[in-house]
């Protein structure tokens, strides 16, 4: 009965507000609907009555119709006996279903030559802006995680790229990087993902990882190509640095330390729940001390791809004592590092001397920086470092082998952080993320991809190979072992014990899956991005 009623309804106001508009006459940026600004309390209405079980589903839904003539039906609509809002909502938005995205394959198929035949499932064409959406368009191809992950992600992309390269799919690498060189000509950064809701933030830094892995290919002047595009997210993520005094020793991504020392945090310009998990983020800050301080934090740390670990609590077992501002992540500055030395080399290639020596001189006073403040002596492994409180963090994380993966650390931390990687994150199914239980999905019992690339390049950069060989030996097993029994790649494993699903999260783990993909190729085939 309220279905046939609020159809007469919605029919009434359709006829009211002259049918379907003209879409002539719509006059919007179809890549930039926000749906939180432009919905306004039709949008949190919604998010918070918890329609959908997982919050993102909302967020990319595609009005039908003008946001704000939706939002003057709703006002009419609402007054309506027999007003139901899901009903509303599916009737004036195209929903993704539930589902949308995942993939069943025969599990007996060689899993190699699945993974190379399955890039073109996750392959989305170049957008065409054909109507309201929060998806920002990409003017070249591109391969998506998988699952609800309908959207490119910034970091996601590297291990997928890794994995394209493995598979001789230099055309897409090379869409993949001009992608996100689009991205930061038209908004000044990469962002999360390719979503409006994405705006305030953004992800890893790893283009210059994508740059450097194109330049090994195609030729060190290849990499000329990115060097404006490495001038403004480099911009990005060091903004704030001239507002830094002894009175003001933190600005967006940017915190001083001791000794004029810079380094960098994560950092989300917003102090409001996060769309894409708008009434988790109000719940969540209703436990807190200060509502708009737990959001910025819970942003920060979705920028740092670890969303979430008690990596980023003050208190282990409490989430709202989140405290992602107030942390230097020794993974970020390590990456940041990185993106210095490239810079150096590419102005060098350009011609440009002098500017070569200053960003390798400011490469080399960052890495001073993160062996002073992010190498624990005590626990002769390297973690992150609250500044505020002037001491190191007590966590273990895996956030640890971004030093030997670049090459920052000494032979003799190298071989200190691989007897802890060995004692304590080493489990039958490979590297775990933290050695905390804490219900969050980055953290035990799970392990991650990305991750385990990451710790296994850099030990065998230290030429650490036995243990590099029994992580690798151990992931690309729980790899093949759920392959076999379900036929899918998963976003995450439990790796403590492979008879059990990985857990934790605001949403079930997803299959697809890109960055699980791409590392595994790059393993099983050998592949050096050197």
């Amino acid at each position: 009965m309220k279905k046939i009623v609020f159809s007469l309804i919605v029919l009434s106001l359709l006829s009211c507000q002259g049918g379907k508009e003209d879409s002539a006459s719509v006059k919007v940026d179809y890549g930039l609907y926000k749906p939180k600004e432009d919905l306004g309390q039709l949008f949190i209405d919604i998010q918070m009555a918890g329609i959908y079980a997982d919050s993102k589903t909302f967020v990319d839904a595609d009005p039908k119709h003008a946001p704000d003539s939706i939002v003057a039906f709703y006002e009419t609509a609402r007054q309506q006996d027999g007003f139901d809002l899901k009903d509303f909502v599916e009737t004036y938005f195209d929903v993704p279903h539930a589902g949308e995205g995942s993939v069943n394959v025969d599990s007996l198929k060689e899993l190699k030559s699945h993974l190379i035949s399955h890039w073109d499932y996750l392959t989305r064409d170049p957008d065409v802006k054909d109507g309201y959406s929060s998806l920002i368009p990409l003017p070249n191809p591109y391969i998506v995680p998988g699952g609800r992950f309908r959207e490119i992600y910034y970091w996601d992309s590297f291990f997928t790229m890794v994995g394209l390269a493995a598979s001789d799919r230099w055309d897409m690498v090379t869409n993949m990087a001009d992608n996100f060189a689009h991205l930061i000509d038209e908004v000044g950064f990469i962002p999360n993902g390719n979503r409006s809701y994405y705006l305030s933030r953004s992800q890893p830094p790893f283009f210059s990882l994508m740059v450097t892995l194109i330049m090994n290919n195609k030729g060190k002047e290849k990499g000329l190509t990115y060097l404006p595009q490495l001038e403004k997210e480099y911009e990005f993520w060091m903004k704030g640095k001239d507002q830094l005094t002894e009175g003001v020793t933190a600005a967006d991504h940017v915190v001083l330390l001791e000794d004029s020392v810079m380094l960098n945090r994560y950092w989300d310009n917003a102090n409001e729940p996060r769309p894409e998990s708008y009434r988790e983020d109000v719940e969540l800050a209703e436990k807190g001390k200060d509502k708009k301080q737990v959001y910025r934090d819970l942003r920060s740390a979705a920028e740092s791809g670890w969303d979430f670990s008690a990596r980023w609590f003050e208190e282990e077992d409490k989430f709202e004592t989140i405290a992602t501002t107030r942390i230097i992540p020794v993974d970020l500055n390590s990456l940041l590092y990185h993106m210095e030395k490239v810079m150096a080399e590419l102005y060098e290639l350009d011609g440009q001397p002098e500017k070569a020596q200053q960003f390798d001189q400011l490469a080399t006073k960052r890495k001073e920086a993160i062996l002073k403040y992010c190498w624990d002596p005590e626990k002769q492994f390297f973690t992150d470092y609250f500044f505020e409180k002037e001491q190191y963090s007590e966590r273990i994380t895996l956030a640890g082998a971004f030093p030997l993966f670049f090459g920052i650390c000494t032979p003799d931390q190298a071989i200190s952080q691989a007897g802890i990687f060995a004692e304590e994150l080493l489990q039958p199914q490979g590297l775990v993320t933290t050695t905390i239980n804490s219900g969050q999905q980055w953290d035990a019992p799970n392990g991650w991809a990305p991750l385990q690339w990451m710790a296994i390049k850099g030990l065998e950069r230290y030429h650490l190979d036995p243990l590099a060989t029994e992580i690798k030996t151990r992931w690309i097993k729980v790899n093949d072992k759920v392959y076999r029994n379900t036929g899918k790649m998963m976003e995450k494993y439990n790796v403590m014990d492979s008879t059990l699903l990985a857990g934790g999260g605001e949403y079930p783990t997803q299959d697809g899956f890109g960055w699980t993909n791409g590392v595994y190729l790059s393993l099983v085939l050998d592949f050096n991005m050197e």
